[in-house]
């Protein structure tokens, strides 16, 4: 599978740097789709024509925190791989099967982060 093939679910409330990541997962030729809080997330997951591969939300959400998130889109979708992004990444304990990355990151950290999550068990 190509990474053209992959499609990437953006959970961001900051309008800004939601649409400086969409711009840089496009840029590395992924297929992005984008919400800008936790209910219009799990909307997206819960629909079953809907396809995603991976879920990148921010851990501070406004109606809900990027965890809880997560613990609902796992009931939807249990093998979603989701990665965390957060300024202050050493500080968050993830779930398994979950993984995280430092904002600020750049566009290199950004592809090789996703590339250990598909290649990750």
């Amino acid at each position: 599978m190509s990474e053209a093939a992959f499609t990437i679910l953006v959970v961001e409330d900051d309008a800004i740097v939601r649409m400086l990541i969409v711009d840089v997962l496009e840029e590395l030729e992924f297929k992005v789709i984008e919400a800008a809080e936790a209910k219009q997330a799990l909307a997206l997951v819960n629909s079953h024509d809907q396809v995603i591969d991976l879920m990148m939300t921010d851990v501070g959400l406004p109606d809900m925190d990027g965890k809880q998130l997560a613990a609902k889109v796992r009931e939807l979708r249990p093998t979603l791989p989701i990665l965390f992004a957060s300024g202050y990444a050493e500080n968050i304990d993830v779930p398994e099967g979950m993984h995280v990355i430092g904002k600020p990151f750049s566009i290199d950290q950004l592809r090789d982060k996703i590339k250990a999550v598909f290649s990750a068990p």
